[in-house]
Parts: C-alpha cells; sequence; structure tokens
C-alpha cells in the first residue's frame, strides 16, 4: 500500500488524484489532505477518504472545521503543518498540487525527508531549480513530474541515454488566442481568458495558458528537472493537446507520448512509477478520425516564451522574480487592474530591475518573490 499526502486536495490536480487513489484502493491510501481556506470541500473529502492528517493552512480558516469532530483525523493548521506532513515517516509520497510558490517549503521539506515527490507544482523548479534538484540527489528522493507535458518528456527520455538527446519539444495548446491579432489580444477580457479550449484548470493557470507564461515556466522547469540547456528545450502549438510533449534524439527518432487531455493519467503515472496499471483516466477512441496538428508558436504576440528561455539560460534569482511578478500581474489582471498585453511586459520590467544573483540561497529567493510582487503592485492601474 503506498500512502500519499495530498497537498492541495481541493483544487483541481488534488481533486483528480483522489480520483486515482479512489480507483486503485488495493495499492493507494490518501493518509493526509490539505488546503488553503476551502473548508467546506477538505472536510468531505475527509469524511470520504478517512485520512490521518487534514492541514489548512489559512489558521483562520482553519476555526471553522475545528469543531466538525472528524474521527480518527488529526487536524493541523497553519503553513508549517504542511512540512510536518511533508516529514512524516508513515508518509510514503506526496503529492503538491498548491499553486504557486507557496508549494515550496513544504516541497523541500518531503526531499530532505527521502520522499517520492509527485510535482504538481512547477513554481518549485522555477523558483529554486538547482536547491530542489540538489535536495533531491544528496537525500535520495525521487522528483517525478505531474505536469503532462514533463510527464510525457519523462516517458519519452526513458528510451534513450542522456548524451543521445538533441532537444525535447513542450506542446502547447496556444491558449483560447491562438490565432486572435496583436490588435484584438488588446481587447481580451477576463471572461474570454478563461476559457481553455482544451483543458478544465484552476484561474492561473488557465491565465498562465492564454499568455503562453505556463510554456515559459515549463521551459525553466525543464531545465532543471531534466538537466538541459535552454537551448535543448523548444516549443511546438499543438491545439489539441492530444500529444503531451516529446524528445527528439541525435538520429532523428522521435519518441512522443499521447494520450486524451486528462491529468489523472499523468498523477497515476507518478504515483505508481515504474509500474502501469489500468486506471480511471480517459482513453481513446480509435474507431473514430481525428488529427493531429502542429505549428511553430508566435514569439511577437506571446513574448512570454522569449522570457521563459532567457530566464532558463540565466538561472539564479531569475527564475524567482518572474514566478512572484507573474503571479501578482495575474491576479492584478482578475482584478481588473493591469490589461491582459500588459501582464508579460511587467514581468520582463520588474525581472529587468532586480538585483542578479548566481547562486542565492533560499531566504534570498524568498525574500526576491516578496520584493516582486511589490513591485508589480506599484505597476498596477489605480
Amino acid at each position: 500500500m503506498t500512502r500519499v499526502a495530498v497537498l492541495g486536495s481541493t483544487g483541481s490536480i488534488g481533486r483528480s488524484a483522489l480520483e486515482v487513489i479512489a480507483a486503485a484502493p488495493q495499492r493507494l491510501q490518501a493518509v493526509a489532505l490539505s488546503a488553503h481556506n476551502n473548508v467546506d470541500r477538505l472536510c468531505e473529502q475527509a469524511r470520504q477518504y478517512r485520512p490521518r492528517w487534514l492541514a489548512i493552512s489559512d489558521p483562520e480558516a482553519a476555526g471553522a472545521a475545528r469543531g466538525l469532530g472528524l474521527p480518527g483525523c488529526r487536524l493541523m493548521t497553519g503553513p508549517e503543518a504542511l512540512e510536518q506532513i511533508a516529514r512524516e515517516p508513515s508518509v510514503d509520497v506526496v503529492l503538491t498540487a498548491i499553486v504557486g510558490s507557496a508549494g515550496l517549503r513544504s516541497t523541500l521539506a518531503a526531499l530532505e525527508a527521502g520522499k517520492r515527490v509527485a510535482l504538481a507544482n512547477k513554481e518549485t523548479l522555477v523558483v529554486a531549480g538547482p536547491l530542489v534538484m540538489h535536495l533531491a540527489s544528496r537525500y535520495g528522493a525521487q522528483l517525478l513530474p505531474v505536469d503532462s507535458e514533463h510527464s510525457a518528456l519523462f516517458q519519452a527520455l526513458q528510451c534513450g541515454r542522456r548524451e543521445e538527446v538533441r532537444r525535447v519539444v513542450l506542446t502547447a495548446s496556444g491558449g483560447p488566442f491562438r490565432n486572435w491579432s496583436a490588435d484584438e489580444l488588446e481587447t481580451v477580457t477576463v471572461a474570454q481568458a478563461l476559457k481553455h479550449p482544451t483543458w478544465q484548470m484552476g484561474a492561473k493557470i488557465t491565465i498562465d495558458s492564454a499568455t503562453m507564461m505556463n510554456k515559459a515556466l515549463e521551459i525553466i522547469e525543464a531545465r532543471w528537472l531534466f538537466g538541459l540547456d535552454a537551448d535543448e528545450i523548444a516549443v511546438v502549438v499543438h491545439p489539441q493537446s492530444i500529444v503531451h510533449s516529446f524528445v527528439e534524439y541525435v538520429d532523428g527518432s522521435v519518441i512522443a507520448q499521447l494520450s486524451p487531455p486528462d491529468m489523472k493519467l499523468p498523477i497515476q503515472y507518478a504515483l505508481d512509477f515504474p509500474a502501469r496499471w489500468p486506471g480511471p483516466a480517459a482513453r481513446f477512441d480509435w474507431s473514430q478520425a481525428c488529427q493531429l496538428e502542429f505549428e511553430p508558436p508566435d514569439f511577437e504576440r506571446f513574448p512570454a516564451l522569449a522570457l521563459g528561455l532567457e530566464v532558463a539560460r540565466s538561472g539564479g534569482t531569475a527564475g524567482a522574480v518572474l514566478n512572484a511578478a507573474n503571479e501578482a500581474a495575474v491576479a492584478g489582471f482578475l482584478a481588473g487592474e493591469l490589461p491582459f498585453t500588459q501582464i508579460v511586459p511587467t514581468c520582463r520590467r520588474v525581472l529587468e530591475q532586480h538585483d542578479f544573483e548566481a547562486q542565492p540561497g533560499l531566504d534570498r529567493l524568498l525574500a526576491l518573490d516578496g520584493w516582486a510582487r511589490q513591485e508589480v503592485s506599484r505597476c498596477l492601474c489605480p
């Protein structure tokens, strides 16, 4: 029995993870669940899955759960509760599905405890890639990607040796504005940006997909996760979201991973690796005709891609600043305080203003995270 802690269980990834766990009661068990402030949904999950630990990182929200009387379940509160669960000896796998840089400390705690980490929080590697990979190596921890693109690369990279890889190619749906002109992008509304053509995701990552900042962050994540140079990472637009990414080898062979757009498949692969089992993920109907399209991305209309490659080359403090600036800028857009077309330029301005360090420690990265958010707040419309 693999005992799983699902950090961020009330979000879209967390809910999909619980579906995977529920479909495999003979081998997977949810022993810990966490949320920031979605107490109602977390308590519903606790009644269904009967975890040993329940964590609510927002202490104020935790008050609503104290009197519910969940038998056999210990309620823990505050951000430190996530780190405590991540270190718990009776947890085998920590699935980190907390959005943004808030998931960093619990991921580091799990790695220091030598756990397997199923990483659905790309910001962890964007902010602190070298530190994360160093800890995984030092403590013998496993870091397995849950992002569909990085899971696809992880699977395809097993078909050859590192020195045989020419490049990896991340696929991008192109979001809802793939065919919009620069003038049309100036008119984008929040409602339009939240309508993703193929994936059902939370608001922040859906906006990232619309700006293609999600692909910029995935470039940076792939750089650290797989030990690649920025020049070994490319992006191609694939509207159907069927080919989740692929690896091109030096002999010209291209190995891809295909599946319907359903996060349950990469989640199950990370939890069960190296085994494969039947599961609840959607499957192809090969009796129906289908077409797969690929096209190069437009770097002028979607400048986030160039920014991601620059940050992947720079390393150091650049990833932490870009990630924090983007989180703040997206929040500003969702609040009606920043135009859609100013999200990426705002991130670039903040990135260019910061004092770059090549080998920062965790404290410096967290300090810059706060600084970048403050800088974005100064740029927002009154």
